[in-house]
């Protein structure tokens, strides 16, 4: 009986032993598959700092045009997509009273002048009457008073007549730049304040990335690093790019990330990309960036 049990207990330890190697076995092939698995994502994933970014134009390529006066908006010469050029008319104030005002500055010009001729040639005659005795030397002094007096008449009509042409010229927008109107913000009819914005023109032809990285990232990022760029909007496109500047500072998120679920306050690095080929990307476009580490 004794010998019996010995057995019974023999075999169970040997089931027993069994059981737990094929567990430990199970257990190794499990995590030799997570490993092979992690490998071969980090395998498939891109190489390289992600970032997100938005296209806009260089410094100084794009500018918010507003009125310099304030008054009411006889004409809107420009529709948002056109090409203008630099001077180019973008529309114009009502400028009636000005140039009535003008007018009358001008025919006080014309006056003046007139009186001047005439004090001249009175001061002429004055001036042979006192050689000859005639008069007395104080009719001298007048006829020159009388002189002074319209050239000082000319001189203010002259500086009247150049401020309204200077508020003339106010009530006339110009494009102060060449490119493309991607705004219009107003509509003939409306009364202005002054510096109400009118039209914001930008050159397309300088665009350029302005992208966040993670401030994690900072150590891989590189002047010079090559860039790939894709947008939503164009499935299966990227083209390509070069970091031209990097900031020195980190600062907090400005752009709203893509993905809901990445935080909105973390600390960024402001990264520059230009374009190293045409693309058909447009002004304000929110593109997907993957820069290649510094080596």
């Amino acid at each position: 009986m004794k010998t019996h049990t010995m057995g019974i207990t023999a075999v169970l330890g040997v089931g027993l032993l069994g059981a737990t190697v094929q567990q430990a076995l199970s257990a190794n092939g499990a995590a030799k598959a997570s490993r092979t698995e992690s490998v071969k994502r980090a395998a498939s994933r891109p190489a390289g700092v992600a970032a997100e970014g938005r296209v806009v134009t260089y410094p100084g390529a794009d500018v918010v045009v507003g009125t310099e006066r304030a008054g009411r908006l006889v004409s809107m010469r420009v529709q948002e997509g056109q090409s203008v050029k630099k001077g180019e008319l973008l529309a114009e104030l009502e400028s009636d009273e000005l140039r009535a005002g003008l007018a009358e500055a001008q025919a006080r010009i014309v006056e003046s002048e007139a009186e001047i001729r005439l004090a001249e040639a009175n001061l002429g005659r004055r001036e042979r009457l006192v050689e000859q005795k005639i008069v007395a030397a104080s009719e001298l002094d007048q006829a020159r008073r009388d002189i002074e007096i319209a050239r000082a008449r000319r001189e203010t009509a002259l500086a009247e007549a150049d401020r309204y042409k200077a508020q003339i010229q106010k009530t006339r927008i110009l494009a102060p730049l060449s490119g493309t109107v991607v705004a219009r913000h107003v509509d003939a009819g409306e009364t202005l304040e002054a510096n109400k914005p009118v039209a914001t023109i930008a050159d397309l032809a300088r665009l350029r990335v302005e992208a966040e990285a993670d401030e994690a990232d900072a150590g891989s990022l590189a002047l010079g690093a090559t860039v790939a760029i894709s947008a939503e909007g164009y499935p299966g496109s990227a083209w390509k790019g070069s970091v031209e500047e990097v900031a020195d500072s980190v600062t907090l998120r400005k752009l709203k990330p893509q993905d809901p679920s990445r935080p909105t306050d973390t600390r960024i690095l402001s990264v520059k990309i230009a374009f190293a080929e045409k693309t058909p990307l447009k002004l304000g476009t929110t593109v997907e960036l993957r820069i290649q580490p510094a080596r």
